[in-house]
């Protein structure tokens, strides 16, 4: 329970922390139900129109800044950041359950995310296009949408809204941020980087509150010219759907279901360590986490036996601990969704071979720990094959040959990422001719993505727009042609 010693933090609104009208919810630790990590706000819809009239008010003035003035603020963000690499490395850990490496490795890379956007102040934003007046001079620029909506997950509760934030900022628009409450503890020692770097009052906002207030009134409201959006593919639709009906832009990165194929002739030891550590790291809580394993007959037993051998060997405990593995579900309901998508998986006939045990021995009784579960006999119909659990849970399926395989990678509504597992130049170029996926890996785990390279996917996972790298501009900016006649 909180006592007088709990923290309490508040929304950051036009330069201030300010306290939320509707009182404060509970953050707890999932790896210790009873740690309550802080007292987060519980938000209204008057605390969100003050955030969009306080970043609506900043816009102008932040837009004419030089890019390089912006890109200055980021980087001294970055740089407060990194020094606090441990405190915020460790919230996070206790607020979502994470490993501390996994997590002091997240908040490195939101550093490295505002690096890089910093230069990208010093980037050119247009092309001379020739006019076909001879007295003329034509040429492209680009404007910024002006306020921009980030609706963020708790999955990476540093590294998503930091790669939707800093291209937003260095291309001149401001933004309300609304974090997920799961990890709002985390959103608020990042939002505090942003103040201590030196931002003026209003650029950057941040509301928490829940997502049926927070979250939808950012997609509806009229002041908000354009929303980024990461989470599951209901939620995504309905945000969609409110930005559609007001002609706002909207992004939506969504959910995966994503496939590691396995060769006969891959290299066996290296195929199963990536098909744990992109099925299995942050206890499967990734988008593009390996969820269906697609093994060619010849060595699916060989595989499935090393596999075994390997997961067996993983400490499942609190993310704090520096034996652990494998940490807690993030929240009580995402436990109860893994543990009935295994109970849904042996109801559908799938043989579970390992894990899918909840534990509650000892210490681990108060927190919301799931053992990893391997599945042996799936077809691709089963929904264990086709929904996303997001949650440790391998789905092991035979095909005949690699073409199967990849013609089963493909069979489901998702197109995140994927990958294979070969040393064949010809299953290479199939692969990577014929996989319906906006992230193809050859030879690494589906869950990798690097920050100088455009992400998303395709089908059902996303609205087909791409985050990160310079394909970013497209997203926070409206091309400009400019025609000049003296």
């Amino acid at each position: 329970m909180a006592n007088e010693n709990t923290p309490t933090y508040g929304n950051f609104i036009n330069g201030e922390w300010s306290t939320p009208q509707n009182g404060t919810q509970t953050s707890i630790n999932p790896a210790n139900r009873q740690e309550i990590v802080g007292l987060i706000p519980n938000s209204s819809k008057e605390d969100l129109d003050a955030a969009v009239a306080a970043a609506k008010s900043a816009q102008r003035a932040w837009r004419k800044l030089a890019g390089s003035q912006r890109g200055a603020l980021l980087f001294k963000a970055a740089d407060i950041l990194e020094s606090r690499t441990d405190e915020i490395g460790e919230t996070m850990t206790r607020e979502m359950g994470k490993t501390l490496p996994e997590a002091k490795g997240e908040t490195a890379r939101g550093v490295a995310i505002l690096r890089y956007y910093a230069g990208e102040g010093m980037r050119k934003v247009g092309d001379v296009i020739p006019a076909t007046d001879a007295e003329a001079f034509m040429y492209t620029t680009r404007s910024p949408l002006g306020t921009v909506g980030v609706i963020s997950p708790w999955n990476f509760p540093v590294a998503i809204p930091i790669w939707k934030m800093a291209p937003a900022l260095i291309y001149g628009n401001t933004v309300v941020w609304k974090p997920a409450t799961e990890t709002s503890v985390t959103a608020a020692k990042i939002a505090q980087c942003f103040h201590d770097a030196g931002f003026p009052p209003g650029v950057l906002n941040m509301v928490v509150g829940s997502g049926s207030v927070i979250g939808q009134g950012i997609a509806e409201h009229p002041d908000i010219n354009g929303i980024t959006f990461t989470g599951s593919n209901g939620v995504g639709k309905q945000v969609g759907q409110a930005a559609l009906a007001r002609g706002a832009k909207y992004q939506l990165e969504m959910g995966g279901k994503n496939p590691i194929i396995i060769a006969e002739d891959a290299n066996l030891e290296l195929a199963v360590d990536a098909t744990i550590s992109g099925g299995l790291k942050s206890t499967g809580q990734k988008c593009t986490a390996t969820s269906r394993v697609i093994v060619v007959k010849g060595i699916y037993e060989a595989f499935k036996t090393r596999l075994l051998e390997k997961v067996a060997e993983l400490k499942v405990g609190d993310g704090l601990a520096a034996d652990t593995w494998l940490g807690p579900c993030a929240n009580e309901k995402q436990m109860e969704t893994v543990l009935s998508y295994i109970q849904k998986g042996v109801d559908e006939g799938a043989v579970l071979l390992h894990g899918g045990e909840r534990l509650e021995q000892g210490e681990l009784s108060n927190g919301f720990y799931v053992t990893p579960a391997i599945f042996d006999g799936v077809t691709s119909r089963m929904s264990i094959a086709q929904e996303e659990i997001f949650g440790p849970v391998l789905a092991l399926i035979e095909a005949q040959d690699i073409d199967e395989a990849i013609e089963l990678a493909n069979d489901t509504d998702y197109g995140l990422s994927a990958s294979i597992y070969t040393q064949n130049i010809g299953n290479v170029l199939a692969f990577v001719q014929d996989m319906d996926a906006g992230l193809v890996r050859v030879n690494a785990e589906t869950a990798g993505v690097e920050l100088q390279a455009p992400f998303g996917g395709m089908k059902q996972s996303s609205s087909h727009s791409r985050e990160q790298g310079q394909a970013a501009i497209e997203f926070y900016t409206s091309i400009k042609t400019v025609f000049i006649k003296p």
